[in-house]
């Protein structure tokens, strides 16, 4: 079966090659490199002081790319002359796909932004370098936070770094606020379920899940005390079944049916920003884009998020004031023609430096000290982020997220539009993800 798979793969990465062809030269076509007929060996055999280019792909925005280009570029190439910095941004559309094949044909890059949710699945297929190993590791990995680098993880290595990070917090709307009868954002889940009762008198919703799947119910769950394996990701049962976790499915699906939960949880309107903009939505949990976009918003829909909304860390419950983690890590792959070079990029892009320059364009730093001074730059709405960042945790870190993500999904949305008990719903999804992770 193993066999089949693999070849099956093979066989569509092949493929894919003829598109990557198309789209990018990889290492192959990189002007400047060594010529060293892809022994990857890191340059040992390069004539002494020619240049050699490196290219990592990426994912930024048009804002964040011009970033990219016009100051850290030059940034890093001023402080190692002999490493040229090629750029190559990648539709996120297909890109998974465009790395099966660059990796099949020998064609990937040196380096790449890649999201975190795949870093475990391409380590397991030995696409990418186990950079723990590396000299300068352990410093890097002491500067970074711990959920962020937790991401790179699997099977005890390390097969990235975490280049930008971020995560969610509770986004009240300020006069919605004051309507529950309250002057400051609720600590706790109790306070937020009373409020949310006060407001249903009202026609308006409290309690801010923002869809049936991991990133939008993973906050609440793990702050209600559920989980979803073990600490090192290998079982789920025990976990996802447990008492504490069928206590907090059932805890959404009362806060459901009482009528608390936003509609669009289910599929309903309005959308979570319109619902918050609106006011007819109290809170809802959300990323640092909400602010960046709603800024830069601000004349055409006369909307102020800054003055408007009150951000807070998520209410606490049992499991304590959780939420998830996202972003981007700095992969190296297996295949590159220059890992010494590669990874002096990757070991100076999380410094603190150039972690401040991105930080401009509003992505929240890995690097602590860089995140840190954040709080201090023109960028008002980053500290709570920065501050929630402390007690987030990553999606299981496993090659298999997917297919687990999946049964999670599938099994809590059973549950909350009562088409099964919460108790047998997580048990079924339990023994499934069992035989995935055995």
């Amino acid at each position: 079966m193993k066999k089949a798979r693999k070849l099956a793969i093979a066989v569509m990465a092949l493929v894919l090659v003829l598109v990557m062809a198309a789209c990018s030269g990889g290492n192959g076509g990189n002007n400047g490199s060594s010529g060293n007929g892809g022994t990857g060996n890191g340059g040992s055999d390069k004539p002494a002081g020619k240049k050699v280019t490196i290219e990592y792909w990426h994912t930024y925005s048009d804002a964040e790319e011009m970033v990219l280009t016009d100051k850290i570029k030059p940034a890093f190439e001023e402080a190692y002359p002999n490493i040229e910095l090629k750029l190559t941004r990648m539709p996120y559309e297909g890109l998974k796909q465009q790395v099966i094949a660059g990796v099949a044909g020998d064609a990937a890059p040196d380096l790449m932004r890649m999201d975190i949710v795949w870093v475990p699945e391409f380590a397991a297929q030995n696409a990418l370098m186990e950079v723990g190993k590396l000299d300068g590791f352990e410093e890097l990995k002491a500067s970074v936070f711990d959920a962020p680098m937790a991401t790179n993880n699997y099977n005890n290595g390390y097969y990235g770094v975490p280049v930008n990070t971020n995560t969610k917090v509770a986004i009240y709307n300020k006069a919605t606020l004051a309507e529950a009868g309250l002057t400051e954002a609720p600590k706790t889940i109790d306070e937020l379920v009373a409020a949310a009762e006060t407001l249903k008198a009202k026609g308006k919703y409290g309690m801010g899940v923002s869809g049936i799947h991991a990133w939008g119910l993973a906050p609440w769950f793990w702050s209600l005390g559920g989980s979803i394996t073990n600490d090192d990701y290998t079982k789920a049962d025990g976990y996802l079944n447990s008492e504490a976790s069928v206590k907090a499915l059932q805890t959404i699906m009362d806060w459901n049916n009482k009528g608390l939960v936003l509609p669009v949880m289910l599929g309903g309107e309005p959308g979570t920003w319109d619902g918050i903009i609106s006011g007819e939505y109290l809170m809802s949990d959300d990323g640092p884009w909400f602010y960046s976009t709603k800024i830069a918003e601000k004349e055409a829909t006369g909307f102020d998020p800054l003055e408007e909304t009150v951000r807070a860390l998520m209410p606490a419950g049992d499991g304590g004031s959780r939420s998830v983690i996202g972003g981007e890590n700095l992969v190296m792959f297996a295949n590159s023609k220059h890992p010494e070079e590669a990874w002096t990029f990757a070991k100076w892009m999380l410094t603190e430096e150039p972690q401040k320059i991105m930080a401009e364009t509003g992505l929240i730093p890995s690097n602590k000290a860089a995140a840190d001074a954040m709080k201090s730059m023109d960028i008002p709405f980053v500290d709570t982020f920065v501050e929630q960042l402390e007690t987030a945790l990553p999606r299981t870190p496993i090659p298999q997220w997917g297919e687990v993500e999946a049964i999670f999904n599938l099994a809590f949305e059973k549950a909350i539009r009562g088409e099964q008990e919460p108790k047998a719903a997580l048990d079924e999804a339990v023994k499934q993800i069992e035989a995935i992770l055995k």
